[in-house]
Order: C-alpha cells, then structure tokens, then sequence
C-alpha cells in the first residue's frame, strides 16, 4: 500500500502547473523539497532567509534557477504577507525555522520569534486568501513533553518542552491548531502539521548535527567528537518525511484525510553510536571519540516516535532501512567531494527512492488493517 500511496502522491498529473508555497526553502530539507516538486512540474515560489552554511545545498544545486526564490526573514509580518499574497499559492509546505536544539539553548529568544511568531505570520497571511486550499505546518518530532520513559510518541500524547527549540515547536503546533479551528476551516483552508524524526541525506552541512559533523571531521583527517552516544532518536533518509508530506499534502487537497497532526518516522529508535558506526563503516574510515553522555545542556535520552495513524490512513511506511539510508548520505558526500555534481546526486537519489517505492507497490498492493485505502481511487 505504502508504495502505490507514494505512487500516486507522486503523479505529475496532479503537482504540474500547481502554484506552491515553499518557506525555508533553502534549508536543507527545503531544499530536497524545491528540487522534488520542481521535478514534478509544480510552479514553486520560496520564502526564506539566505543559506545559513557555506557550502548549502540550494547553492551547490543552483535551486535558485528552479523556483522563484524570496529572501525575507519570516519574523517580518508585512513583508511576508506581501509574499504570500502575491504568489496566491493553491499549496503550502511552512518549513522555515530555527531548528537546531543547541542553537535554541544559544540564541533562545530568536528561536521562539521565529518558530512561534513566524509560523503565525504565515498563518495569518492565509486569512483570506481565496487561492490556499492546503496548508502543511512541519514542526517536529520533539514536540511531545519527554520525560525518557522510552515509549513512542503518538500524536495524542502532551505537548512540551524541557529546552527552548523543543518548547518552541510545541507552542507553534498550538498556534497551528488555534489559526486551524478559529479562521482557516472556515474559509475552506485545510491544514495539517508533520512531525517528523531525525533526518539525514546528503547536502546537509549544518553544525551539530550527527552526519555533517562526522563528515567534516573525517574528511579533514580529524576525530569525530560525539556527546552523548547512546542517546536514541527516530533517524530517517530525508526523502522518508518528504514523501510523507506530499502524500499528505494531496490527500487533504482530496479531502480523504482529515487535518491533523501526523508522525513521519521509523518504526522505533537507534542510537547515535550504532549510526556513527554504520556511517564509518560506509565511509571507509574516521576516528570516534565517545563521549559520557553528560557535556552540554540537557537534551532527552530517548525520543522516538509511533507513525502507525501515518501508516493506516496515508498508507506511509519507511522505504529505506537505517543503514541504507546511512549508506545513500555517505555515498552523497563521497562523491560530491570527488567533484559530483548535487542536483544531479540528489536526482539520482529521488529516482532510486521512486524505483523503491514502485517495487513495492508491485509486490505489496494491499492496503495496512485490512481497510480501504484512502489513496486507492485515484490510481
């Protein structure tokens, strides 16, 4: 099932000429996003502040050729609006965010103005624009209010947040929800919210994140430095989520899903020892020094998320195993550091990941719990 779901999420009979909406556009998971959609012949405005590293993937790609790109600090209420209103997008995918933990304990104030406030700004640039029909809120997988009792996280479970990144993301799923039943409803706007899990892929090359920062050592001949390596998180391809969220995306512009909150993730958690060694094992090399678990601010031992809703009614299941998907980003770096070129790495990687899913649908066609499909009519 999980397979013809993304078959048909994925027609381009449904994306091309769509005028989407992309904030944060030239993010890492923004811009795997621009160049996925642009794929399938959607017509892609982004609304973003400028790369925050040197070397980005939107750079390294050229993204900015592929979509008509906006650079603009989604705290800015006016100009956003102004955006938003002149693009009159039929679909938006809100990505922008601060959204590193570590960042959040550095710059908390900023993290809360942008996470919060900016995601109401865009909220609120939706009022009254006849032009939306769908909207999809991604916040994050640590939303839920942890307290590393070691269970998955379903999207009934409370909302919170013991650091200031985490609180953030949880106060902006109530503003999702607030702008949802007060004023967008009503005026035949669906919106939903993604909350997914850790996500790796090439052309990531932000700080403090687990791949990035052991690629740079070890290219560099150095030691990977790692805090706290029996923390577990919900690791991902970048594409899992991504095609979560057009799934999604298409099946509330058809009405066959309802306008929640929805986990993207893997089928439990995995430690970031067993992934830094997945990834040195893929890589070919690459020292490893394993820290105590103690350095830094508190950041919750356990996370890991229960995606069955995703599964039963969007019929999203993960394509690649962990370390596959380990295999595919390291595969990335190695070759974009011998001179690939990134746009055509990352297509090679969405026509792998498509071929994937199709196979799938080959052998797999029923649907999960022996219900119907929401996904089925159209294909």
């Amino acid at each position: 099932m999980e397979g013809l779901a993304l078959t048909h999420a994925l027609d381009a009979s449904f994306w091309s000429g769509k005028r989407v909406l992309l904030t944060g556009h030239t993010g890492f998971k923004g811009a795997w996003l621009t160049l996925w959609l642009d794929r399938l012949g959607a017509k892609v405005t982004g609304i973003s502040l400028p790369p925050a590293t040197a070397p980005s993937l939107y750079d390294e790609a050229d993204l900015d050729a592929l979509c008509e790109s906006h650079i603009c600090d989604i705290r800015d209420a006016a100009a956003l609006g102004d955006l938003i209103r002149a693009a009159r997008p039929q679909i938006v995918f809100h990505l922008a965010a601060q959204a590193l933990v570590r960042a959040g304990y550095r710059e908390p104030r900023e993290t809360f103005d942008t996470n919060v406030m900016g995601t109401v700004n865009v909220l609120d640039a939706l009022r009254g624009l006849d032009s939306v029909r769908v909207a999809m809120m991604v916040t994050s997988d640590k939303v839920y209010r942890n307290d590393d009792a070691e269970r998955r996280f379903r999207e009934d479970d409370a909302l919170g947040g013991r650091d200031p990144y985490s609180a953030s993301k949880a106060a902006s799923e109530m503003a999702i929800a607030a702008y949802r039943d007060a004023f967008l409803s009503a005026q035949g706007l669906v919106v939903a919210s993604a909350r997914a899990g850790n996500v790796i892929g090439g052309g990531d090359w932000a700080a403090d994140r687990l791949l990035p920062d052991a690629v740079r050592a070890w290219q560099a001949g150095e030691v990977l430095q790692v805090r706290r390596p029996q923390a577990v998180r919900p690791w991902q391809h970048v594409l899992e989520p991504l095609q979560g969220y057009l799934i999604l995306a298409r099946a509330l512009w058809e009405g066959s899903a309802p306008a929640e909150a929805y986990n993207f993730g893997p089928d439990g958690g995995s430690a970031v020892r067993d992934v830094v060694e997945l990834a040195r094992h893929a890589f070919g090399r690459g020292g490893v020094c394993y820290g105590a678990g103690t350095d830094g601010p508190y950041e919750s031992h356990w996370l890991a998320l229960d995606a069955a809703k995703a599964h039963a009614m969007l019929g999203v299941a993960p394509i690649l195993p962990l370390a596959q998907a380990v295999e595919w980003t390291m595969a990335w770096y190695r070759a974009h550091a011998q001179g690939a070129d990134a746009r055509r790495l990352c297509d090679r990687d969405i026509s792998a990941f498509e071929k994937l899913a199709a196979r799938r649908a080959a052998v797999s066609p029923a649907c999960p719990a022996g219900r119907d499909s929401p996904m089925m009519h159209a294909i």
